[in-house]
Parts: structure tokens; sequence; C-alpha cells
């Protein structure tokens, strides 16, 4: 054991943040290799994000799209896993700094930190309109969208009406398309046989897009075809439409007021300030508008090739021109790029620049609705549907969370149901004062002579 130790010491020492896709498929590449590897992060955790909204619409559970970071790396004995937050960092002592005082000395240094939800300067509005980038924000938005429900048939049945059931999805992309696909499953398909004094289906699901077009990154057609599968469901799709101002319980489109129950944030994204503070610490580094580190082909930072930034963190051209997005796929072939380029220059080799494999597009509206961009091949519906659940249960970590999920879908898929259907946290929430009822349960007879019971409210 001790020669074991001595020998991690000696090699040389990389340190990843974050535990990512970026981070953890770089510790994964350099799992077994010379190298001694520490991994720090603030969560003890991986997060499958692409699935995140299924946790938010109550079809899986956080632990089946999460798993811990120390079991996937267990057997990599290379690799250290650190529990902590990154503060910033001392480039030219070759330190990472941690929030409780400690420092990770570094030989090379790999930053994949991601990035956060950006309110447009508007960060009071995150009060009322959750994003959707981890875990918490997940169960908390599930907690807001079962909730409104349950306070709508309370107030029902106390005074026998109740407000208006509206859920606003503020941006057009992916994450709103599918979170608002999914509000409109629930209350259509899932909770209508559950609730006695209101009808779920009679629920309003507003897309606003300021944009002329929902997922404007995706082919037109294809763009045209998800709005169609969201209108089926009964989603208002509202193109070029701003949202000006959320407040507690509306939002302001332009210049119209409209009331809402629920409203989630699934549009703009800023860089973690982390990419700010290394950049302030290595001259000529340069930061776009949106936070996002601009680093070399090799994704190392200009001037400093023992540093590399990937990720969301990352803005790259690849070595082919084109512009890396931001996306789970890009940051797994950066984290294997950035480890093959740390083995070859122990090797003596010369590093390659990064090259994008764009594997296409998918996004799922609802079941048996997708959209699915491969190549020139352009799908949607069914089959398109059926590709997007193969891809991503394939892609989750660990044998028992793809056969936990691939159960809850074929039980939601035949059953209508959802099982993750918990109210946790806070259910106090803001109400209409109902007014004051009495019930009164009456024996009375009728025509046949038998005895029954009326319920009187007054």
């Amino acid at each position: 054991m001790r020669d074991a130790i001595k020998n991690l010491v000696s090699r040389p020492k990389v340190v990843i943040v974050g535990g990512g896709f970026g981070g953890l498929y770089a510790a994964k590449a350099l799992a077994s290799a010379p190298v001694a590897v520490t991994l720090v992060d603030r969560k003890n955790h991986h997060t499958f994000q692409p699935l995140l909204y299924q946790v938010a619409s109550a079809v899986l559970s956080p632990g089946q799209i999460a798993s811990p970071l120390r079991s996937i790396l267990h057997g990599a004995r290379n690799v250290e896993v650190i529990l902590g937050e990154v503060t910033g960092f001392n480039v030219g002592a070759r330190r990472v700094l941690l929030k409780d005082g400690s420092e990770l000395q570094y030989d090379y240094l790999i930053v994949a930190a991601g990035a956060r939800h950006s309110y447009f300067g508007h960060d009071g509005w995150q009060r009322n309109a959750p994003g959707l980038k981890t875990v918490e924000d997940a169960v908390e938005i599930r907690r807001r969208i079962l909730l409104a429900f349950e306070v709508a048939e309370r107030e029902a049945y106390l005074t026998g009406s109740h407000r208006p059931l509206n859920f606003a999805i503020i941006g057009g992309g992916p994450t709103g398309v599918e979170l608002a696909g999914a509000i409109a499953g629930i209350a259509r398909e899932v909770l209508g046989r559950d609730f006695k004094a209101i009808d779920t289906r009679q629920a309003r699901v507003m897309l606003f897009e300021g944009n002329p077009r929902v997922l404007r990154t995706y082919p037109e057609d294809l763009s045209r075809k998800a709005e169609k599968q969201l209108q089926e469901l009964g989603v208002e799709v509202r193109t070029n439409s701003r949202v000006t101002a959320v407040e507690d319980g509306r939002i302001k489109v332009g210049e119209e007021w409209i009331e809402t129950s629920v409203v989630l944030w699934a549009t703009g994204v800023f860089a973690s300030p982390l990419g700010k503070a290394l950049a302030a610490q290595a001259a000529g580094v340069e930061v776009d508008k949106s936070g996002r580190v601009s680093v070399s082909p090799d994704l190392s930072l200009p001037g400093r090739r023992e540093i590399f930034v990937i990720g969301d963190l990352a803005s790259l051209k690849d070595a082919d021109g084109k512009l890396v997005p931001g996306l789970a796929a890009a940051a797994m072939q950066e984290g294997r790029a950035v480890a093959a380029n740390i083995l070859r220059d122990l090797r003596g080799e010369e590093r390659l620049p990064f090259r994008y494999w764009d594997k296409g597009n998918m996004a799922t509206i609802g079941r048996n609705r997708a959209v699915a961009q491969v190549g020139s091949w352009h799908m949607s519906g069914y089959f398109a549907w059926l590709m997007w659940a193969l891809v991503h249960a394939l892609l989750l970590s660990g044998f028992r969370n793809r056969l936990m999920v691939m159960r809850e879908w074929v039980w939601a898929y035949f059953t209508h149901s959802r099982s993750a259907r918990l109210i946790t946290g806070d259910t106090d929430v803001p109400t209409r004062q109902p007014r004051q009822v009495e019930v009164d349960v009456r024996p009375e007879t009728d025509a046949r002579g038998m005895l029954e019971s009326r319920v009187v409210v007054s």
C-alpha cells in the first residue's frame, strides 16, 4: 500500500474541477494512466442532465438519473474524488483554491465547471421562475407543478371554483419544449383520474419563445414538426413573444399580463464565474459576454498549456471551423480529447486540435412524440421518440440505472401513470382565502325506502 501511495505521489498531478460530462469523461479517460487524478466537485454525484426534466415531471426519481462520483470511478485506482467548492486559482503557483481554505497542487488543470441560469439582468425573476440545471432544481419544479394541481383541487372543493391552472414556460429550446410537453402530458393523460373536483385537462400550458420558431438551432422542418406535436398535446406555442416581467402569480408578455400558477425558466445560460476568475489570473485570456473562456484549438488556455477549459465554460471553433455547441455530447468528446493530449505530452508527442463530431440533435416532446436530426436524416414522431429513448438509456451511467429508467418508461407508457409524484418541502403556498364552508352529511330515504346520505355544503 505504501509503495502504491508513493507511486501516485511521484506521478504528474491532474486536477479536474467539475464532475459533469466533461470532467467525468476526462477522469475516465485518465483512469489507469501514469498520472494522479483529483476530481473536485461541490456535489458528490454526477447528474445526467438531459433527463432532469423527467424528474421535474414526476416520471423518474433523482436517484435514477444521478450516480455517486465515487461509485462511477471506484475502479480507477489513480483517481481521487474530493467534495469541495472551488473559489479561485493561483495560476502562478499552480494551485486550486477551495472554499474551506485548502489548496490543491496541480501539474495539469482541467476546468469543467459548467454553466448556470442567466436571467439577462433580471436575477429577481429566479424566485418566481426557477430553471432546470440540478437535481435540486428538478425536485423544486416537480413540487411546484404537483402543488398547483393540489391547490386547485382544494379551492374547488372548498369554494366550488378555482383559479385558472396556467403553466408558463419561458424559452423554446430543447428544455422548454420537453417541459411543456411533459406538463401537458401530466394534465391530460395522468392526473385526470385522480382529481375529483377539477378537470386537469383544462390546464393551460403556454410556451413563450422570443424567436420566430421553437428549437431554432434545429432545421426549420423539425422546428415546425415540433411545434405541431406540441399543439397536438394542447400546448399554446407563442413565438415572437418576449416575457418582459415576472412577478408572483403573473408574467408580462409585451404589454399583456397573464395570470400564472407556475412559471419555469428555460432560456439563457451564463458560464460559471470560475471562468472569469481563471481569465483574471492568466494574462491574454478573453471571456465572451456569456462568461465562456476563449481557448486554443487543443482546448488549453492561450499561453498556459497546462490548463484546459472544456464544456459549457469553453468558447471554441474546432479544427473544422465549427463553433462547438454547449451540449453533453460535446463535453464528453472534449473530456476525452484533453485526457489524450495530456498523455501525448507525457509521451513527448505533439498535441492534436479538438475536432467535434456532431452526432445530431434530439428533443422529446411527449408520448410517441419527438424530433431527431442525425446528419442529413430528419425524423419526427414515434421513431424519433424511440431513438431518443434508446440513446439516453445507453448513455446513463451504471447498468442498474439503465434498467431502472427503462422499467419506469415501460410502466409509464402502458399505464399512463407516474411513479414519482411526491411533493417534498413546503406545501403552504399563498392562495386566495377560501370562503367559510360547512359540510353536513344528512341521512335520507330514497323513493325505494333505502337509506342514503346527502352532502349539503353551506
